[in-house]
């Protein structure tokens, strides 16, 4: 088994999507994205892996038969050490509900939510390191958690992943990027009683693509909806959409793109 390159600890390494049905999912996103696909580790259950161009970008897996859980993309936040990253959700008051356990050969992987309620995942590499293909349309360009309050959310990953929180956007508005290893990797953005409460504190995946607007009609003609309308903004034109399952993520055209 060979070792893959790691990233920095609470560093968004992977997103993955589980769903209620797996070949339609496929259908979507193939025909939005791009996506092909490839059999992922056995252990984890009927799952795939999208590719671009032959490098994996992202995972869909099935979720269990009568489970009532809705489709959601999560992110995967790189460690050194599962299995202590989990004590450390514990200690800082989250909750460990799948794991640690090994993928196979490619890593040892948990499943979490912080003490919002927010699930996440937990990647420590062996075989596999994650995301292999970045700056391109189909492929993931950023992850944010809406949460609550942005300051006590900050803390946690913080003290889980040692992640440093930084203030980012404007003066007037609770957001916080995390940075790992010196640079932005993902942001924290406290929304208080605008928080929908049909989700409650979530993360998001952005997918980059050349037209968001383009983009966002796309996602209807395949069944999905707009959930916020294309509209310029900091880090680019973005839209929020959501597949025919109800999974929300973002479609952006990074600025200078």
């Amino acid at each position: 088994m060979t070792e893959a390159a790691r990233c920095e600890p609470g560093t968004p390494c992977w997103v993955s999507l589980m769903v209620h049905g797996l070949d339609a999912t496929r259908e979507f996103y193939g025909e939005l994205f791009g996506w092909e696909f490839a059999p992922g580790p056995a252990r984890l259950g009927p799952y795939v892996r999208a590719l671009l161009d032959g490098r994996e970008v992202a995972g869909i897996g099935l979720l269990p038969a009568g489970s009532g859980l809705p489709g959601a993309w999560t992110p995967y936040l790189a460690t050194d050490d599962a299995d202590g990253t989990a004590e450390s959700v514990r200690c800082a008051g989250g909750t460990v509900a799948v794991g640690p356990l090994d993928a196979g050969d490619t890593g040892r992987l948990v499943i979490c939510s912080d003490p919002s309620g927010a699930v996440f995942g937990v990647w420590q590499a062996a075989a596999f390191a994650g995301t292999e293909a970045a700056g391109a349309p189909g492929t993931p360009f950023w992850n944010e958690l809406l949460t609550h309050d942005a300051e006590p959310a900050g803390k946690f990953y913080r003290t889980v992943f040692g992640c440093e929180p930084a203030p980012m956007g404007a003066k007037d508005t609770d957001r916080v990027a995390l940075r790992a290893g010196g640079r932005p990797v993902a942001s924290v953005r406290g929304a208080g009683r605008a928080l929908p409460r049909d989700r409650g504190a979530h993360w998001t995946t952005w997918f980059e693509v050349a037209d968001p607007d383009a983009a966002a009609r796309r996602v209807v003609e395949l069944g999905g909806r707009v959930v916020e309308a294309p509209e310029d903004g900091a880090e680019g034109r973005r839209a929020t959409v959501a597949d025919r399952e109800g999974a929300v993520f973002t479609v952006v055209r990074p600025k200078g793109r």
